[in-house]
This record gives structure tokens, sequence and C-alpha cells, in this order.
């Protein structure tokens, strides 16, 4: 497969649902670049944050079932948490608005006693602005919801989901454990090492961080999730996900800051012509993924693959335009209009979420944005977004801003990630 050779991944699989059927399931490349075996419908890769729909589910099971309460507070379930941490409500962690700072840290413990002792130590520092106030992607939050699942039911959390969706969803090949996902065909991750295209080793692992991105699935045992969510939790008849699952993960729980898009429990929402798309992307080190649901049409793509962050996206454009369902990207503008010396003050500050800080500065009659990537030049677009170029023009980023009662802005999100005005 081109794309393939132009992203240097080496390999992939890809699964299609359509009118809640499996009709095609396949592998291409290899799992393993230095011993060449193929990846094949069954090859198993780490999800990434595609993981965080399959966490949902399973503390939406346990809400169906009255042993969670959405709107309650994860103290409830969880003794011993910091009195702060312990008010954030099961909705706002799942949701990404209970003001978590983000993190993702890919080496760490091992045993399964790491989720629980870590978010333990866990106190307000780790908010970067009061919880409700805004979405912003946090994936310690959905190391909190795992946490639920494992308080509540008694079990580790890797035990935890396979009993309340793994098992019940017939995904027999899936795990959370490295030591059984290495017993069956496993693909090895991969990046760009030395210049070269290599394994990754030791294999980036962090049981406190399991519930956020680290499942091991195929696209096999995937399509039976997303067949179960559209329609209404059943497979061949059979209720194997509670349909009220189904409503929590695909209702509207925060909005986006600059788009149309609503964030549900694990699931981005996309409005399009046809009704919603649910969707969501994942990455991680050695990995990356791509799940998105067209509920109207009963149509679901899959895409996995053995390289950080890749998905495929021209293959994953060409088969959602071969299916005839909705396009759901974004299509932004990249022109964008100086922004008026009089709004400068608007902007300039300091914004911070964790360790990720901005800064936004007025130079030479210019307005400059200064972070991760670099100091660049800031113009706005008709829709509010801020263009972050470099001296060349080349478009590097997108910025959008959040006014607080006083117009001057409060929030500065990025990425998904919102970072709060400290000065």
């Amino acid at each position: 497969m081109k794309e393939l050779e132009a992203t240097s991944t080496p390999g992939a699989a890809i699964g299609i649902v359509q009118d809640g059927k499996l009709i095609y399931a396949a592998g291409v490349g290899k799992r393993n670049v230095e011993t060449g075996d193929p990846v094949t419908r069954q090859t198993l890769f780490r999800l990434g944050s595609t993981t965080k729909m399959l966490t949902a589910a399973a503390v939406a099971s346990l809400a169906a079932e009255g042993k969670v309460h959405l709107s309650e507070t994860t103290g409830k379930y969880i003794p011993g948490l910091d009195p702060v941490i312990g008010a954030l409500t099961v909705n706002q962690i799942l949701s990404h608005t209970a003001g978590l700072k983000d993190d993702a840290v890919m080496n760490g413990r091992h045993d399964d006693a790491a989720l629980g002792e870590e978010i333990r130590r866990w106190n307000s520092a780790w908010l970067f602005t009061k919880p409700g106030a805004i979405y912003s992607y946090s994936n310690p939050g959905f190391w909190l919801g795992g946490l639920v699942a494992e308080s509540v039911t008694g079990k580790p959390y890797a035990d935890a989901m396979e009993e309340v969706v793994f098992r019940p969803l017939g995904m027999t090949s899936t795990t959370l454990r490295p030591k059984v996902a290495m017993t069956r065909e496993l693909s090895q991750p991969h990046d760009m090492v030395h210049k070269h295209i290599s394994v990754l080793r030791p294999a980036p692992d962090n049981t406190a961080n399991w519930p956020a991105g680290s499942v091991f699935s195929n696209v096999v045992d995937l399509s039976r999730f997303v067949i179960a969510m559209m329609n209404d939790g059943q497979i061949d008849g059979k209720q194997v996900l509670p349909r009220e699952v189904v409503s929590a993960l695909t209702s509207p729980h925060a909005d986006i800051p600059g788009l149309t898009w609503k964030y549900g429990y694990g699931l981005t929402l996309i409005p399009t012509e046809s009704g919603w798309v649910w969707s969501h992307q994942g990455s991680r080190d050695g990995y990356g993924s791509i799940i998105t649901m067209f509920p109207s049409h009963r149509d679901a793509v899959i895409v996995l693959c053995n390289r950080t962050g890749q998905n495929l996206p021209k293959t994953f454009d060409l088969i959602v335009h071969q299916l005839g369902d909705p396009d759901p990207r974004t299509h932004e503008s990249n022109e964008g209009a100086a922004i008026s010396r009089s709004e400068f003050a608007e902007y300039t500050g300091t914004y911070r979420n964790g360790a990720t800080t901005i800064k936004i500065l007025e130079r030479d009659g210019r307005l400059l944005f200064k972070g991760s990537i670099g100091t660049l030049q800031m113009t706005r677009d008709s829709e509010g977004w801020l263009l972050l170029k470099d001296d060349h023009g080349q478009l590097l980023g997108r910025a959008f801003g959040i006014a607080g009662p006083d117009g001057r802005m409060e929030y500065m999100h990025i990425s998904g990630r919102a970072s709060a005005r400290v000065h």
C-alpha cells in the first residue's frame, strides 16, 4: 500500500462494517520489520486513546446496573482520594470537563496496584482550572475512570474490563495485559530511531495509565464493539451491552471550543447532514488508530497501525468516500487576517495546563504565540481561529481563544487542550 510507504508505517489492519456486518477485515504490511511477519485480520495492536470508548463503556455498563451514578463524585466509589480529586464527578472525568491537566506517561510500573496507588497521590496541583469550566482533553481523567470501574467491581482494572466489556461482546482476543497479548498474534511497536523505522525496545508500558490508551485488540474484535454500538447494544439478536451504554457514550456532554463538535464519553461527536458521526483517534508510542462510526448508515471504519500516531488518513478518507458516508473531517481555512493592535491586550499573557506553558506577546507591532512548537506569528480567520505560522508563512498550528467576562482571553485552546491564563 502506497500510504504505508509514504508514512514509513510497517503495517496496518483495516476493518469495514457495512449495514451492521463486518464486510472487510485484512492486514497489510509487516507486524515486525525484523522478522517480516505479515499483519492479518487477527493481529493485535495497542490502540492508544481509542481505548477510552471501551473504558467509558465499562463505567456506563456499571451505571446501567445501578452500581455507579454518573452525576456522583468519584470519591463516593474510590476510598482514599484527596478531597479535591474525590469531588470530581464521574460525568466530568469521562467528558474531559474535570479541569484535570493532561499527561501521558508511556513508561512506568507494571503491577495492578499502580493505578490506585498513583491516583491516590494526586492533589489540587492536578487541576489547571475549576472543574466544569471548560472541555479540555485529559488522559488522567480516564485513568480515574478506570479506577472507578476497578473499585466498584473489586477487581483490577484489566480484569474488570474483561468481565464487563470484552467477554460479553465476544472480544476473545482483546486484552490489557502485555503478557497475554504476547502469546497471541501481536504487532510490535515501531517508530523512527536514528533515521530508521525500528521496533521500540523495551515495549512502552505503564499500568497506571492503561485506562486511557493501552488496550490490545484487532479489527475483528473491534467490529463487534462498533456493531453493538450502532445496534442499541445488540449483536446476533443478543443484548451484549445495555442500551443505556450507547446513549451515555453518544450523548453530547461537552462543547468543544471553536467547533460544532461535541464530546460524549470516549467519543467525539461530529454533526453532518446525515446525522452524528461517532469517532476517536488514538496514539501511543509505537501505535496509532482511528475508529469511526456512521450510525445513520450503520457503517464503520477501523484502522490500526504499528507506528506512533499513524492512522492512514488518505486510506481512511478513500474508504469513507467509497462507502458513501459523510466526510467527518473538518476543512479548515489557511487564510487569516491581522489582529488589530487595539485587541492585543485581550490576548497577551501566560497560559498553563500542567507542564504546558503558552505565552502570547507583542513584539514589533506583531502578536506572537510562544509554545512547544516555537515562536509563531498569529493571524485570525473568519471563525475566530488563530492561525500560527512561521516566518516562511507555513501553518504549524491553530489555537482558539475563549474570552472571560472582561473580554480578555481566559483560556487558549490548542489540539483539544485548554490552557488557563495565569497572568
